[in-house]
């Protein structure tokens, strides 16, 4: 039996973690794709964790190409190609140069794996994973833009830190755009079962949504170059895993509403329940008049940047 396929559209720092969390997984081969000149880095990178698998000993195959005929036939692919937001440039500038580049992929990944499941990373993220979807022409069960499951993460993350519980026991989970706009769901939020209401006063529990909004924007002050690359790693191969081994797990991230929360036409964080089928179901439930504002909100900023890609 041939084992699966992941190709990583970018060799970066985020394309680099993929690489290492999709080999320690046995999840499949895998190709990390660059342009011609980041060549010599990406092979580098993939022969070295290569030479890491005999501590460890996962048999999994891994190149680095800047040829897209390596991309043959990928079960998964995930992209986090795009540069990231320089001083002085606005987000009409990042969106522009980004789109760009999710357009040159699109057509590219539809030539070589036409039926892969795809990924997407890059920012800014509602608009690209809307804009690789209508570039590529892919169905939109097959297209998912990683968001929900960092931000679920961090919001998860910061609710342990708090109450000093094991983070394996915290359920929780944030929809919307992946943006300072976002929605953490607190209502539904539980330690162990345990509604975190309980264990935590209204205040503190303000503070620690308010943290997990600009939780991307912490990391990038505190970095002083770049931005986080573990976590969103992890969160994408969660997604590719759900994917290859037909989990059935359920998953925020950015899938395509057709009328689910009242969303149409847009790639959005809502829970989603990720198969061999792709995203094979967008789970609603009832919001409050609080939440469903807070949803119609996201709702307006991913709206106005996708209207800025002009598709």
């Amino acid at each position: 039996m041939s084992r699966n396929k992941i190709s990583l559209i970018g060799g970066g720092q985020i394309g680099g973690n993929l690489a290492l969390l999709a080999a320690q997984k046995e999840l499949g081969d895998v190709v990390i794709y660059d342009i011609p000149k980041a060549e010599g880095m990406i092979q580098g990178k993939a022969l070295d964790i290569m030479q890491l698998r005999p501590h460890d000993g996962y048999d999994i195959n891994l190149t680095g190409s800047s040829n897209p005929e390596d991309l043959k036939d990928s079960d998964v692919v995930i992209i986090t190609a795009g540069i990231p937001r320089k001083p002085g440039m606005n987000r009409e500038d990042l969106l522009g140069i980004n789109l760009g580049i999710i357009k040159n992929v699109a057509e590219m990944i539809k030539n070589v794996a036409p039926n892969a499941f795809v990924i997407v990373i890059s920012n800014p993220l509602d608009a690209m994973v809307y804009a690789f979807h209508k570039y590529s022409g892919f169905s939109s069960n097959m297209v998912v833009g990683m968001a929900g499951a960092l931000d679920s993460a961090r919001f998860r993350t910061f609710i342990a830190m708090e109450t000093g519980f094991s983070v394996q026991d915290v359920t929780c989970m944030v929809l919307g755009g992946h943006g300072d706009t976002m929605v953490p769901i607190t209502r539904y939020a539980t330690v162990g079962g345990v509604p975190v209401t309980s264990l935590i006063s209204a205040e503190r529990i303000k503070e620690i949504e308010d943290r997990t909004r600009v939780a991307g924007g912490e990391i990038v002050k505190l970095l002083g170059n770049g931005s986080a690359y573990y976590a969103p790693a992890q969160s994408a191969i969660e997604m590719a895993e759900s994917f290859l081994h037909d989990k059935k797990r359920v998953i925020p991230c950015a899938s395509y509403c057709e009328g689910e929360f009242g969303i149409n036409g847009y790639f959005i964080g809502v829970p989603s329940v990720i198969g061999s089928g792709g995203v094979e179901k967008v789970l609603e439930f009832e919001l409050t008049e609080e939440e469903s504002s807070a949803l119609k909100n996201t709702l307006n900023a991913v709206e106005k940047t996708v209207a800025e890609t002009g598709l």
